[in-house]
């Protein structure tokens, strides 16, 4: 964490446009989220109005967030990144308590959370029971996990495949959307009330939201590498923004036309649906396949970084050496692979007696990650007056409102989902607080400078 990572290197190539990195923000934030977190966001709004109201907001927290990672990422580009701001901002501890909440919650919580998400839609092609999303969702991240303990070459390969499949599945969405508008089949009935808390509804909505919005906080990492970043940076936080907000804005408004509400609440696979109306049992049966393959990408994806963590882990803390166990031969962490997809299986299998699987997965996840958010946002504060001689080829503008901003709605998002989510959310904090003995095994050091 020291040496060459203390230095603001520019790159040595022409770097990123302006449109490059545009297109790489939209690309990673576009995924998966707009086929399952939908219905979610409609159980938690009151009326139409409200549901449109959440994903605006969620494209302005989007445009904070990312500005604030952005001058992170411009002045510490590093690799590590939260890992990285928070060690240097809040020390060593807290950088450890990080990696530990990535290992045991975040991570391992964001897993079994996709693989619900492709297990309702897997349930639609292949039937296995009452409890089949479920079976899909241990199932893929079994094979998943051993395809990646096999070597690091063929989860690439597969990778690619999968990924080329995701924006495929959207214009299809897209598609149906604007061709079933006009059949307004399902919107028929009347939204029930919610009963609850308006303001924790709202709040549990909103997390639904942003991790529908979720990878903004690459833009820490496109800064290092953009032409020009103290004058373009902006700009691409503020195009990638309006695609990607206009784009969910646009889909939520065609599905309200064509589910209302109500039936959006009532629909867990809604893009399979969506194609019903628009083109036959066939279209849906063969979006359903397409968004399958869409979740396994994110699956996949997240298994591979995922591992990395646990990797950096066991080399930062010698009593945890084992997990930094390397096999040169399938160029892959073994020993991080098999104990990350143990803990997402016990994951799976707490999802599996609820009765919403995917909804209880992001209650054991949303707290604690807001948590380690807002100590991100904070420490943009932090290292202004630690470091203020650092170079930051992109400052936050109109600092120091946006770290503020995004502090506090981090801090009610983590109140909101705590309070609202209920077991899920108390059983994810008692994970994150099991960690705290893991503190003792962690060599006095000093923060990377």
């Amino acid at each position: 964490m020291s040496g060459a990572s203390d230095t603001v290197v520019e790159p040595a190539s022409a770097g990123l446009s302006v449109m490059d990195a545009t297109m790489v923000l939209v690309g990673v934030v576009i995924g998966i989220g707009i086929f399952g977190f939908p219905p979610l966001v409609a159980q938690h709004a009151a009326s139409e109005a409200m549901y449109i109201a959440l994903w605006c907001a969620g494209g302005l927290i989007m445009l904070v967030g990312a500005l604030c990672y952005a001058e992170l990422g411009s002045a510490y580009p590093g690799a590590g990144g939260e890992y990285l701001y928070l060690t240097r901002a809040w020390g060593p501890r807290v950088g450890l308590m990080f990696a530990w909440a990535r290992c045991s919650v975040i991570q391992t919580g964001a897993i079994a959370v996709v693989a619900f998400i492709y297990g309702d839609y897997a349930q639609r092609l292949l039937p296995l029971g009452s409890q089949g999303p479920a079976a899909h969702a241990a199932i893929s991240v079994v094979v998943l996990t051993a395809l990646n303990m096999v070597g690091t070459r063929y989860s690439k390969r597969l990778q690619w495949i999968f990924t080329v499949l995701t924006l495929v599945a959207l214009a299809a969405v897209l598609i149906g959307c604007l061709t079933a508008s006009g059949h307004n089949l399902l919107n028929t009935a009347e939204p029930a009330p919610l009963s609850g808390n308006p303001a924790g509804l709202m709040g549990m909505g909103m997390v639904f939201v942003l991790l529908t919005y979720g990878g903004w906080n690459e833009a820490a990492y496109l800064s290092g590498e953009l032409r020009n970043p103290a004058r373009n940076m902006s700009r691409v936080l503020l195009i990638g923004t309006a695609v990607v907000t206009g784009t969910y804005v646009l889909t939520n408004i065609a599905l309200l036309e064509i589910f209302g509400l109500q039936g959006l609440r009532d629909t867990p696979a809604l893009g399979a649906e969506v194609m019903q109306l628009a083109a036959g049992p066939y279209a849906a049966a063969m979006l359903s396949l397409t968004i399958c393959a869409t979740a396994l990408s994110t699956i996949n994806g997240t298994i591979i970084t995922g591992a990395r963590v646990y990797c950096a882990l066991g080399r930062d803390v010698p009593r945890l050496r084992a997990l930094s166990g390397w096999s040169a031969r399938n160029e892959t962490p073994v020993s991080a692979l098999l104990v990350q997809g143990v803990i997402t299986l016990a994951l799976v299998a707490l999802g599996a007696f609820s009765q919403n699987s995917v909804q209880t997965m992001v209650a054991y996840t949303a707290p604690v990650f807001w948590l380690f958010m807002l100590l991100v946002a904070a420490s943009v504060w932090r290292l202004r007056r630690m470091d203020p001689e650092r170079p930051r080829p992109f400052r936050v503008p109109l600092y120091p409102l946006p770290p503020l901003l995004l502090v506090l709605t981090c801090a009610g998002l983590v109140v909101s989902s705590a309070i609202y989510a209920g077991a899920g959310a108390l059983i994810g904090l008692a994970v994150l607080a099991a960690g705290i003995p893991l503190l003792r095994l962690l060599k006095p050091a000093q923060a990377p400078g």
